[in-house]
């Protein structure tokens, strides 16, 4: 299974990517429009930087780039994410998705939910936390830490079969609706975390 980075415009947890990619974390880089002006900060080059580049303001040079028109239906981002599954990688980490303008962030939610909702593992990083995408039938461990909050939403219409373990409060076989605050916020005690649904898509907020 090869993983590629996606690094947007947003707030971006450089710190974290550095660790990662040093760790040899990802076969592929792809920048997102001004996401190449992040990896330009810390002297990364990307494989690949796909955009418009109506918010880098001008084509990078010395490396591939794909440029779209802004006259376009899917976002930067969503064509980022086509474009690593045509590459036929598997997982995704996505930086710079989160945070920033409300409206980008949302987008990014949803077209990261469709990613995993086609068979791709997906994590989305910002500064203070990770989350990971999981289309049922499937779950998400954890060890165990001793504190912190982790927050759990639908992101499909309605799940069915989510189970929490090793936190606070427990779940066992809940429905839950993208119409719900349920998942907010419960706590990290020091144990193994076990996270599933048997049907439907969650996004779960873990602490870095």
């Amino acid at each position: 299974m090869t993983t590629c980075a996606i690094v947007g415009a947003s707030d971006f947890n450089d710190e974290q990517f550095r660790e990662m990619d040093a760790a040899g974390a990802f076969d592929a880089v792809i920048a997102v429009d001004a996401g190449y002006a992040h990896l330009e900060a810390i002297g990364r080059t990307p494989d690949l930087v796909v955009g418009d580049f109506d918010s880098l303001g001008y084509v990078p040079k010395g490396v591939r780039t794909v440029r779209f028109s802004a006259d376009k239906d899917s976002s930067d981002m969503e064509l980022a994410i086509k474009r690593a599954k045509t590459a036929r990688h598997a997982a995704l980490y996505v930086f710079g998705a989160l945070g920033g303008r409300l409206d980008h962030t949302l987008a990014n939610l949803q077209v990261l939910t469709a990613a995993s909702e086609q068979g791709l593992t997906v994590c989305a990083i910002d500064m203070a936390s990770a989350v990971f995408f999981v289309t049922g039938p499937d779950a998400f461990e954890a060890p165990a830490r001793t504190s912190g909050t982790v927050s759990v939403f639908a992101m499909s219409d309605r799940v069915e079969g989510l189970c929490e373990r090793g936190l606070k409060w427990e779940l066992d076989d809940v429905e839950l609706t993208n119409r719900s605050s349920q998942g907010l916020s419960n706590e990290l005690i020091g144990e193994p975390v076990l996270i599933g649904v048997d049907a439907g898509t969650i996004a779960i907020f873990f602490p870095l």
